[in-house]
């Protein structure tokens, strides 16, 4: 029901806000420019994300089925699956569903979205294989979902990029405080979901498994911040793409060893890739569709300014608040995030407070609205739970470790 309702409202405030428009302000195109997004959102999400998709997930669901009979993915299950057996206690232990779940998470943490998506549907389908209640989310499903949409990157390349094309003096300054928000951000979610979960974390296992990370993290941060900004782009680009292509070796070579029919295989797995990519299409289509009605209505505009006025009669200072359009789009379209931050950084300058944050923004969080859409829609779940509230607060906790970070780093 949370879904039909903030569905439902994305529509109701770009109608009024744009009937405000029009008879308030006299702005006769306000409705022309909504229309038009409607058609060109749908557009977008056809022709721009789920048709590419296809090719991708055609690919890497192959790929996944060479590893699945191969033994990787139950290799790697029983490597993680102390850690994951307490996170998500509904999923059997050395379950393929915990070996696909730690390849999308690393796909995602070494900036490989296109290899962590098809890793993430096929790990919401194993999910959906132990759910009881197949239209609704289960636990597990939302545990997996809201640690996704946490958005976990080490290196923020693309970000970087950016502002490296926009002129930035360094480019890479802000990879350190993107990284301490999103990992902010996803250890915040894994808590809040485990507490309406009712599971306790707060053992030597988990401990120590996050206390590894963190350390591993620190020491990948520690090495980063002694290179120049061409050598921090080069590690990453390498260590990404080597450690994507070592898997696809491994997993063949394994599927040699145990005498697989390794293109039998492929093409077994493959044929999901396209059922997939047109499976998630209609939901792609609604949740895109609404949130570019919002945009284009200007009720985002609309709330960033009422929020910089509460925030100003409080005496707080206000200037984190011109980057805040990228925070609270950020959940709900990438594109659009990006295309603020962007804007941002080209109106107040790359090396700005405001330009630095909004990229801290981009870097921290993903988009809730989009995942929940893309995996849920993927295998047909209906009811979302709390799947949208705890990925949004998740969401939350890394804007206001974002607006930290960057009054620490440059105001």
């Amino acid at each position: 029901m949370a879904l039909n309702y903030i569905w439902v409202a994305f529509f109701l405030i770009a109608f009024l806000i744009a009937l405000f428009k029009l008879i308030f302000l006299g702005d006769t195109e306000i409705f022309k420019t909504i229309v038009e997004g409607l058609f060109d959102s749908s557009k977008v999400a056809v022709m721009d994300i789920a048709l590419p998709l296809a090719g991708v997930m055609t690919f890497f669901l192959g790929l996944l089925n060479i590893g699945e009979k191969a033994g990787a993915i139950n290799f790697l299950a029983r490597i993680i699956g102390p850690f994951f057996n307490k996170l998500f206690p509904e999923v059997p232990k050395n379950h393929p569903a915990n070996g696909q779940m730690i390849m999308n998470f690393s796909a995602n943490m070494l900036g490989l979205d296109n290899a962590a998506t098809p890793f993430g549907l096929k790990a919401m389908q194993s999910l959906q294989e132990l759910n009881p209640q197949k239209d609704t989310a289960s636990n597990a499903q939302i545990m997996f979902l809201v640690l996704h949409t946490s958005g976990l990157t080490i290196i923020p390349l693309g970000i970087m990029a950016q502002r490296a094309i926009l002129g930035a003096k360094d480019p890479s300054d802000i990879f350190i405080p993107c990284l301490i928000g999103t990992y902010v951000a996803t250890v915040f979610s894994m808590f809040i979901v485990a507490l309406r979960q009712r599971i306790n974390l707060f053992n030597s296992l988990v401990m120590g498994w996050l206390g590894g990370i963190t350390a591993f993290l620190v020491l990948a941060l520690w090495y980063l911040s002694s290179l120049p900004k061409e050598e921090i782009e080069q590690v990453s680009k390498v260590v990404g793409n080597v450690t994507l292509f070592v898997i696809i070796v491994a997993f063949l070579l394994g599927a040699l060893r145990k005498k697989v029919d390794i293109f039998d295989a492929f093409i077994e797995g493959a044929k999901g890739g396209f059922e997939t990519s047109v499976r998630i299409i209609p939901y792609l289509v609604g949740m895109l569709v609404a949130i570019g009605a919002l945009r284009n209505s200007g009720a985002m505009a609309y709330i960033v300014d009422g929020m910089k006025y509460v925030i100003g009669l409080t005496g707080v200072n206000t200037d984190f608040t011109d980057a805040l359009p990228v925070a609270l789009m950020r959940p709900l379209s990438g594109s659009a995030s990006r295309a603020l931050m962007i804007d941002a950084m080209k109106e107040f300058g790359p090396d700005s407070f405001v330009g630095r944050l909004s990229c801290i923004f981009q870097g921290a969080a993903d988009t809730t609205f989009y995942i929940v859409a893309l995996y849920f829609g993927s295998v047909g779940i209906k009811k979302t739970r709390y799947a949208i509230v705890a990925g949004l607060i998740a969401d939350l906790a890394g804007v206001i470790a974002g607006i930290a970070l960057g009054y620490f780093f440059f105001h």
